[in-house]
């Protein structure tokens, strides 16, 4: 993996707010905003989702060919593009657009790679569309995404936006997620609240001027026993991925985010991860899941964990280092450490 690089700026919309110091603010503050939606379940009763107010998002570009307005892809593009924009704003002047590499949802792939980034490059422009790289990963994505940019940086490119783009406001997706068990509900309460969003981290060489952190130790790997396998579930695989982004780590951490998100699952994880490596911990360490105030965003949850850590980092109210990992459904995981400047 790359070097540590340095997060420059961010950009973030979410059902909590529609900026980047917007959702810290009202992260920080508690604020959930879950509520009843248009969409109804199996039991014909509406699905609760934490959805970002239509007011917030600009309509769809007109120049956007074959992407129905009502559609998920529609949703993604419209999600991405104020918080891309937001995140742009903060390269500096001069400076050539950015290559721009972005985490897609792990389910029901809507648009093709290639087809987010040209509707991005319509519906919000500003970045080097030839560079950019899109995938589908889910909630570990936005991790790997900011961990390609800091590649992209090692090659000699001076800046890179990576990000991360999900949407559970469809209801194919929502369907299917009931029918796994997945969803919760007064029938479940072993499940998550769906949620949308977008996060894009401006990433830059270490030192950059104006930097909010400094971002180190990136591990991926993958949990044999994942949600959709067939082997053995033991958490291998994020304690595995812990341990190596803790590697170069030299005092403990004192902030843990998290894309874990009311299932049990995902707490049973990290119980295997943190006990492995607990002296590397500090005593009295915070622990941070945002998907309590804003729902799961899938793959938006790791460059907006990152944001968060390092606003709070350059805030004072979160300590250094802060480990930010992303667990996805089908067994990737992926973590960061993020320092101050």
């Amino acid at each position: 993996m790359a070097d540590a690089v340095a997060l420059v700026g961010a950009g973030m919309v979410s059902a909590v707010g529609l900026s980047a110091p917007e959702v810290a603010a009202s992260i920080r503050a508690g604020t959930m905003r879950m509520a009843e939606s248009a969409l109804l379940d199996g039991h014909r009763q509406p699905f609760v989702l934490a959805e970002v107010p239509e007011a917030g998002l600009a309509p769809l570009h007109p120049g956007i060919a074959g992407c129905a307005p009502e559609s998920r892809d529609a949703r993604l593009l419209r999600l991405a593009g104020p918080a891309l924009c937001e995140c742009l704003r903060h390269l500096p002047a001069g400076a050539p657009p950015p290559p721009l590499v972005v985490a897609l949802p792990e389910y029901l792939h809507p648009l093709e790679g290639g087809g987010v980034l040209d509707g991005l490059s319509l519906q919000a422009g500003g970045f080097d569309r030839a560079r950019g790289e899109a995938f589908h990963r889910g909630r570990s994505g936005g991790i790997r995404a900011i961990a390609r940019a800091a590649c992209l940086l090692d090659e000699g490119t001076p800046f890179v936006v990576a990000g991360g783009v999900d949407s559970h406001r469809d209801a194919a997706a929502l369907e299917a997620l009931e029918a796994d068990g997945r969803l919760r509900s007064a029938w479940n309460l072993d499940g998550f609240v769906p949620g949308e969003g977008a996060a894009f981290v401006l990433i830059g060489p270490r030192g950059a001027a104006g930097a909010l952190a400094t971002l180190s130790g990136f591990a991926a790997g993958t949990e044999p026993g994942h949600l959709h396998g067939t082997e053995p579930y033991r958490g291998e695989g994020l304690a595995a991925v812990v341990a190596a982004a803790l590697g170069a780590a030299g005092e403990p951490v004192g902030e843990v985010y998290s894309s874990m998100n009311g299932e049990s699952h995902w707490v049973r994880e990290w119980g295997v991860a943190y006990l492995r490596r607990r002296a590397r911990f500090a005593e009295d360490h915070g622990f941070h899941h945002p998907a309590d105030c804003q729902g799961d965003t899938g793959a938006a949850a790791g460059p907006l964990m990152a944001a968060l850590a390092a606003l709070g980092i350059a805030g004072g109210y979160r300590r250094a280092p802060c480990l930010v990992y992303g667990s996805s459904d089908r067994g990737e995981r992926a973590a960061l450490l993020v320092h101050p400047p």
